[in-house]
This record gives C-alpha cells, structure tokens and sequence, in this order.
C-alpha cells in the first residue's frame, strides 16, 4: 500500500532572503531581490540585472575548514538543508539510524568552479589551475557534499532536466517514501550565478533589461538568479509518530517531454504534464485552487503556460501567480523554491504576487494575482515547471488533514 508524503521542514537561500520565515515575508510583501550583477563584470554585455544571493555567506553554515573543498552550489544545498533540517526539528545525530535520502535538481552545478578554472589555464597555463577547482566541478558533487554533511546513507541522486529539475527531485523524494523505500527524503535544487548561463541568455535575447513581469502585455524576459532550496519529506506515520509539524502533503507529480525544439516550449507538453499531476493525484481538475506558475516573464513562455492552463481547466478561473518576478528565475532550482512558497501559501492560505503586473495580455488569458498578495482558501495547488529540451514537471501540493 501506498504510504502519504508530507513535507515538515523548508529551508531557502535566496536573493529575497535566507530562511523560510524571511522568504515568505518577502514574498507577501512583493519584495525584488533584482539588482546589478555583482559577480562579474556585465559591460560586454546587453543585460545588466541579475537577483543574486548576495547575503549568504557560508560560514554562517559550514565550518571554515570544509568551504575550501566545496563549491558554491554545494555550499548553498548545505546550508539550505541544514536550515530544514533545523526547521523540521531533527538532529543529525537521529538521522545516522534512519534511511535518508538525497535528492537536488540543477542547471549548472558547480559551474562556477569551472568557470575559475578555465580562466586560470587561459591567463596563465594548465598548470596555474587549482585542483580544489577541478575536485569540485562534477555536478553529483551537490548531493553527495549534502550525505556526507549529514551522513544520508540512502539513495542519492541529481536531476539535471534543466529548470524543471527541482520538481523532478521532490518526485524522486517522494516516490521513494511512498513505496517504502526510505525513512526521511532531503529534496530541493541549488544553483549559482554563472558567467556562462548569463552570456547565454544574454545572447538569445532572454533577459529583461528592467524588471521580469511575467503575463503581462510588455513582458520583456526573465531575471537570472541563484540560490537554494530544501524540502524535508517523511511518511505521515513517521512525522505523526515524532509530532512534528506538517506543511502539506504531497499528492503526486507529473513529467514529459515536448519532443519539439530545445527552446521553444509546446503547449500540448506543458497540457499533458498537468494532466498526468492530476491522474496520478488521483484529483479533479475542479480541486486545484492555485497554480504556481513557470512564469519565465518571457514572451512564448508565458503565453504557452496560459494557454495550456485554459487547454486543461476550461475557462475556471483559477489563482495564478509567478515568484519568479520577485527572485528571479533560478533555474535547476526555482521549482523547488516555488514548492515551498507552495507549502506556506498552503498553510497560510495567502497567495503570494506576480508583481510588475500592469497591462494584461490577451493571450495570457488567466487570473493572474498581480501585485499584491491575496488572502485565499488553498486546499490544493499545482506546482508548475518547464525546461530547455521539453522537459516539464508539476507537483501536486494539499493542506494536510488527517
């Protein structure tokens, strides 16, 4: 028999904020965390904004002796983790008896440290480049740093299917405590600021030059962002065993593949993940109250995502809201972030903003919350999330109730 899945511990890094509590105060509030890059020079460049996490700082997480071996990504999945950890009332030392998994979603990995690298062997030869460097650029290292900090000793993986990777990874998570195959899952997504996934999106035009207004008539692009994001999952019987707090429960998910350009996003995918969420929640269309939406603030993007919605749901008009216009789009890990925001709208029944909202879209034909929170029964909400190469997940989030 299927177990149920519930989420008891959220911890962020983000450029909005560092821990649940300020997160979610930032959000309701409508805070933009968007401002000039800071990490590299951006006058080559057309775009110049980018929504860093600037205020984390590892040693507020991690002893100084260990920083040195870890890359930043790895770095932030730490912290995020142990702030869950924290919020879900566990101690490491519990977590030694228990089967705990790991599993993080991510775009770019330790990219940064790849970066360093490369710079290095241009200006001054192969043999100029650290070797930390090379240690810590394999992707796989951001769970694995995440076991060994903690000592998980169950299944660890990593999603890389692009942005839609932190709804891949909570999947993962919760497909293994629901077939009995572990105790506690540590699920999430981290990545960092990179020079090469900003050039990229640069040189394809994706980048707004103010501010991201996803749905909105002039949308001109999304932020790039980074940051990190930690969901602890556990079976019902265990966290009611422990008393612990729950946020949500988590229903099921659904995934697929466009098949149709590496860019471009297809409304038919995007149609059948959401369908594919509510079968295997085994829910009606007519149960969702809120969909947390991909919401890039790009022009095909956002008009594919709404026409889908419309495509699955019919003209009902349901809360949509996109955070990225507040934190900026964070690639592997926003699905993850936008999860959490997800478990708090839940518990709170407050339904966080798409801020920069100012003329409607025709063809974003959707109940779209513009700027300001609004206060809303959520027993459901849908988690929404799309990537380069087709790859699309949603999530399915409910108020737990015994």
């Amino acid at each position: 028999m299927a177990k149920r899945v519930v989420v008891t511990g959220l911890g962020v890094i983000s450029s909005i904020g560092i821990g649940k509590e300020n997160f979610w105060q930032s959000l309701i509030k409508g805070v933009c965390g968007v401002k000039k890059v800071g990490s590299f020079d951006t006058s080559g460049h057309t775009a110049h904004l980018g929504a860093e996490a600037a205020n984390f700082n590892p040693v507020d997480f991690i002893n100084k002796k260990k920083i040195k071996y870890l890359g930043r990504a790895s770095q932030m999945a730490i912290a995020s983790t142990k702030l869950a950890l924290e919020d879900a009332g566990l101690e490491i030392k519990a977590l030694k008896d228990l089967r705990a998994a790991v599993s993080f979603g991510t775009t770019m990995g330790e990219i940064q440290s790849f970066e360093k690298a490369d710079q290095e062997w241009i200006r001054n030869g192969k043999e100029a480049i650290d070797v930390l460097d090379i240690y810590k650029y394999p992707s796989h290292n951001i769970p694995s740093n995440v076991a060994i900090e903690f000592g998980l000793k169950a299944r660890n993986r990593l999603f890389t299917t692009a942005c839609a990777a932190g709804n891949y990874a909570i999947g993962y998570g919760f497909d293994l405590l629901r077939c009995g195959r572990a105790d506690l899952a540590v699920t999430g997504g981290a990545d960092v600021f990179s020079w090469i996934a900003f050039t990229g999106f640069d040189k394809i035009g994706a980048i707004a030059p103010q501010e991201c207004s996803p749905f909105d008539k002039n949308r001109k692009g999304t932020i790039p962002a980074d940051g990190s994001a930690a969901l602890i999952l556990e079976t019902l019987d265990r966290a009611l065993e422990r008393k612990a707090d729950i946020y949500a429960e988590i229903l099921g998910y659904g995934l697929s593949c466009d098949a149709y350009h590496m860019t471009s996003p297809s409304v038919e995918g995007i149609a059948e993940c959401m369908r594919q969420a509510l079968k295997d929640a085994n829910i009606k269309d007519s149960a969702v109250d809120y969909i947390s939406a991909h919401g890039t603030g790009t022009i095909y993007n956002d008009r594919a995502e709404s026409v889908a919605i419309n495509e699955v749901f019919g003209k009902r008009r349901i809360s949509v809201s996109s955070i990225k216009s507040m934190l900026g789009h964070t690639m592997g890990v926003a699905s993850a972030l936008e999860a959490i925001s997800c478990c708090l709208t839940i518990k709170q029944d407050i339904i966080p903003p798409t801020i920069n909202y100012k003329t409607p879209d025709p063809e974003c034909d959707i109940d779209c919350v513009a700027n300001v929170a609004r206060k809303q029964k959520v027993n459901i909400a849908l988690n929404n999330a799309f990537g380069f190469g087709g790859n699309n997940s949603c999530l399915v989030i409910k108020k737990y109730a015994s």
